[in-house]
């Protein structure tokens, strides 16, 4: 979607206006759904445009939402966790994404962010003992959803789950997006959808005063057939991207054709809420090009919009380069404990590690391509975990297919030879290994330590191919992490000179913030959901300086 200069009105005030309100958000997932929630409950007049209208990427997701230091879920399966172990852990995973003060206060605010979306219905209510997987059954919905219980991060963060995924049968997406539409709904905050933003207005000083957008006309056949068309086109892309993108395609058209122009003027700010750019390839191609083949998550709007409009008047972007990939080899469990090598036979990362910090790596420096070494007895145990262990089906159907596509040897040579890597790397490796395995302490060379390791001495051999790139049955889904510089006490926009853009806020994947380095499941949602808090109070002039007093008084 192009993208415009911004319109510079020559006298502000005697503008005409097609509408106006205090706070426009722009896009309409958590992030926007959490920023016009709390401008309106301070009394704001606010209005939301969201060019499909279905949730953004959070409704496609598996609606787990990063938070702990204590929080209800956690007392209740006496779990201890305080805002400093959670600071101390998300510290090692985020880097320098934000600041150390900025970090400090997510974390915690966090215990009262979770108490906050329990105070509009969703739950976290969880009886089992939390697991860690890359994502967990029904019934199961406090879980580790990162690498805390593995080194170094145990070493220097006491480890505690918190992966808070929301109470729903099926992917929690869908369910945790719907309870915030219906607090939107509850407050009376008109959305307006199939409404594109493609241009900022300002005034001569670069102060951003609204938005020109166009609208395809509600009720109108042309709007039902875009609405069908975008909606075939996200239920289609994970197994037909490119007949999804043709659909994209006819749905654009439709836009250009049948769209009306409308002005809305923001005398308090615009938040853009809109999402990374993964599917954009142009923006892929020239900020992180080693995933141009990985396979894109989340919506049409995931097409970098927001920050396309954020740069128009001056805004400026980093971190452009960060993605998480997402390369899950648990479960099963027992491939964890398997070993995985790149295309020259040598190990490069903890197989116990969270999904993305093995694509990512797998990515940046193995051009993507990987394979997993288990033997004849993982084989089995991983097998009857697929079939009987009541995994989602898009753990386990991969699992078997590749498995049973695997490359079998009877020994570890003539198993290298049959994926092309030296022969006396691959059995150097598993020697290692296996001597590490059998011991009680200590760690390997990748900090993998014995509990989560198993000697690879049961023939037949196999190579899983878990590249990924090139890989139909195993694709490894990919979002960015990157977006605009923002204040990081109000969210405002910053441009070349680290000031402020006067009326001009950005929060969720189209703003840098806490998921802008390493991710791990739930951080994304948690971000978008606290970094639209703050954008929507900050906007207004009510900024929240902490939410954990409704913590405390909902615990």
């Amino acid at each position: 979607m192009p993208i415009e200069s911004p319109l510079v009105l020559e006298d502000p005030d005697n503008a005409q206006w097609d509408e106006t309100c205090d706070l426009l958000v722009v896009g309409f997932g958590a992030a926007g759904a959490a920023t016009a929630i709390v401008a309106k409950e301070f009394h704001a007049d606010v209005q939301i445009i969201d060019r499909f209208g279905m949730g953004g990427a959070t409704a496609k997701s598996g609606g787990v939402v990063y938070g702990g230091g204590g929080t209800k879920t956690q007392l209740k399966l006496g779990i201890e966790d305080t805002p400093e172990e959670m600071f101390n852990y998300l510290r090692q995973e985020t880097g320098d994404a934000v600041s150390e003060e900025t970090l400090r206060r997510f974390c915690n605010d966090s215990r009262g962010l979770i108490a906050w979306l329990e105070s509009l219905g969703v739950s976290f209510d969880s009886d089992a003992e939390p697991p860690k997987t890359s994502y967990p059954k029904n019934g199961i919905y406090l879980y580790y959803s990162g690498n805390e219980t593995i080194l170094p991060f145990s070493e220097t963060a006491k480890p505690a789950p918190r992966g808070h995924r929301t109470v729903c049968k099926g992917l929690s997406g869908k369910k945790l997006f719907s309870i915030l539409k219906d607090r939107v709904d509850e407050l009376d905050i008109p959305v307006t959808s199939q409404c594109t933003a493609k241009q900022l207005i300002t005034d001569k000083a670069g102060n951003v005063l609204g938005v020109k957008a166009w609208q395809i006309p509600a009720g109108t056949p042309e709007a039902d057939k875009h609405a069908k068309l975008i909606a075939r086109a996200d239920f289609l892309h994970n197994g037909l991207p490119g007949y999804a993108d043709k659909l994209r395609t006819r749905a654009e058209k439709i836009e250009q054709a049948a769209a009306r122009s409308l002005t809305i003027r923001a005398r308090k700010g615009v938040v853009l809420t809109t999402g990374g750019f993964i599917f954009n390839r142009d923006m892929v191609t020239e900020h992180a090009p080693k995933y141009q083949q990985h396979m894109r998550l989340g919506t049409t709007g995931c097409d970098g919009s927001g920050i396309r409009l954020g740069q128009s008047v001056g805004g400026t972007i980093t971190r452009m380069d960060k993605v998480s990939a997402w390369r899950f080899i648990n479960p099963p469990q027992s491939w964890a404990k398997g070993v995985v090598i790149n295309t020259v036979g040598k190990r490069y990362c903890n197989e116990a590690s969270y999904g993305a910090r093995l694509g990512v790596q797998m990515s940046e420096d193995h051009n993507g391509k990987s394979w997993l070494i288990i033997d004849g007895r993982q084989r089995i145990a991983s097998m009857k975990e697929a079939l009987f262990g009541g995994l989602w089906s898009f753990q386990a159907i991969p699992a078997i297919l590749l498995m049973l596509l695997a490359k079998k040897s009877r020994s570890v040579i003539g198993l290298a030879e049959k994926i092309d890597v030296p022969p006396a790397t691959l059995h150097a490796e598993i020697h290692a290994y296996n001597h590490i395995a059998r011991q009680t302490t200590g760690a390997d060379s990748v900090g993998k330590t014995p509990d989560r390791m198993q000697a690879l001495n049961t023939p037949p051999y196999l190579a899983i191919n878990i590249s990924a790139v090139g890989n139909a049955l195993f694709p490894c889904p990919t979002i960015t992490l990157g977006g605009l510089r923002i204040d990081e006490t109000t969210g405002a926009v910053l441009n070349g000179d680290d000031q402020p853009i006067k009326g001009l806020y950005a929060a969720g994947r189209a703003a840098v913030g806490i998921a802008s380095n390493g991710y791990v499941s739930g951080l994304s949602i948690a971000d978008c959901l606290w970094s639209g808090r703050r954008a929507g109070s900050a906007a207004i002039g009510e900024p929240i300086e902490s939410v954990q007093p409704q913590a405390q008084a909902a615990s």
